[in-house]
């Protein structure tokens, strides 16, 4: 008997996180609607790039197969901009043939309450976000780092020494190794002119390593007649050349090598990861580390955008508002997406300015709009 209430009162318990006929039904209302928007807001992205490709092939002189993978390549960094705005396209559209064919009122006058109609909406945005950020430091990554390596070896024409080139690895004990080259010959995957200096925990030099190519063989690289100084007290002790091949660990890919390089200052390019790293190397300016520091916080905060634009376009979505269906809705969605956004760009920069605003700065955007959004819910819930 014990065993039966026990039962009863787990089942009383779970019943509002069973997946219901209505939670299937909110689901395929927005699956349509947010389709439609992601087609569409990808068109917008898609046409911009066209005219870039044009501009490659025609004026630079780009094969067109190198600039269409040059646009593929980059087509996953946009696809983060587009989730959140086709997230936000399909609540407002679902929502609002929901209200205005009375479903909503039905379901009101059965006893269900809005919170309750948001809960599946709610699901799938945080679904959506969270694959967002794994696509963002997964993905996005990878994606960046072939478009770097196409962008320098096949769309700007680099020259293997055209540019300085470093790299900071830390070492056992606090140590930290420094790898500086005169260039990447992108082709060869090998860099040029490399000097390579190893610090103790207390930043003295220990170790040089000299050599005028180092070609990368995964998961290191090999030098080719390097020669070796060791020192002692800061003093040039045992000097060694090696006549063939030396084996040195310089922590990097060539690919994130020159990823760096063309986007030192572009943080946004990097995952939140390659931005710790950035900053744990101590190598940038004080402007730089802000920056960074200010970049590192939104890019955990964006991917909630989709949640955000869910919780804030559900009670918007069934305001009464006459004639302009689906154009209507891709306009009020596109008002709403600038709006964030610039919003998100002043948060940004005012991150920038000072370290400890750098988080706070971050989860503004989508503090305010989800606070907007529960104070629309909560005026549509007493009507």
């Amino acid at each position: 008997m014990l065993s039966l209430r026990s039962a009863a009162v787990l089942r009383s318990e779970l019943e509002p996180l069973r997946v219901t006929i209505l939670d299937r039904y909110f689901v395929a209302e927005l699956g349509g609607p947010a389709l439609f928007g992601a087609a569409a807001f990808t068109l917008i992205f898609v046409a911009t790039q066209f005219l870039a490709i044009g501009k490659l092939v025609s004026q630079q002189h780009v094969p067109v197969l190198v600039a269409i993978e040059y646009f593929l390549w980059e087509m996953p960094a946009y696809l983060l901009l587009v989730v959140p705005m086709a997230m936000l396209f399909g609540t407002l559209l679902s929502t609002g043939r929901l209200s205005s064919e009375s479903e909503i009122t039905a379901l009101k006058a059965g006893g269900i309450s809005l919170l309750r109609m948001f809960v599946p909406l709610a699901v799938v945005g945080l679904i959506v976000s969270l694959c967002s950020l794994v696509v963002q430091e997964a993905l996005v990554p990878l994606a960046n780092d072939r478009a770097a390596y196409l962008r320098e070896s096949a769309i700007e024409h680099l020259s293997p020494a055209s540019s300085s080139l470093s790299a900071v690895t830390a070492l056992p004990g606090g140590g930290k190794q420094v790898t500086i080259a005169g260039g990447l010959d992108a082709a060869e995957q090998t860099l040029l002119n490399v000097t390579v200096l190893r610090y103790d925990a207390k930043q003295n030099l220990e170790e040089m390593i000299v050599s005028k190519r180092a070609r990368y063989e995964p998961p290191t690289w090999t030098f080719q007649d390097a020669t070796t100084y060791h020192f002692s007290a800061g003093d040039v002790g045992e000097t060694m050349t090696s006549p063939g091949t030396l084996s040195v660990d310089i922590g990097e890919r060539p690919s994130e090598i020159a990823k760096r390089s063309l986007q030192a200052n572009d943080p946004e390019n990097l995952s939140r990861s390659e931005i710790k790293n950035a900053l744990d190397t101590a190598t940038l300016s004080d402007p730089q580390r802000r920056l960074f520091t200010a970049t590192y916080a939104a890019k955990l905060a964006r991917p909630f955008t989709a949640f955000v634009f869910v919780l804030f376009a559900f009670p918007l979505g069934m305001r009464r508002i006459r004639g302009g269906g689906a154009a209507l809705g891709f306009g009020l969605a596109l008002a709403i997406v600038f709006v964030y956004y610039v919003i998100t760009t002043i948060a940004l920069a005012i991150g920038s300015l000072a370290l400890p605003l750098a988080g706070i700065a971050a989860w503004t955007p989508n503090a305010l709009f989800s606070l907007i959004g529960l104070w629309l819910l909560r005026r549509a819930s007493a009507v």
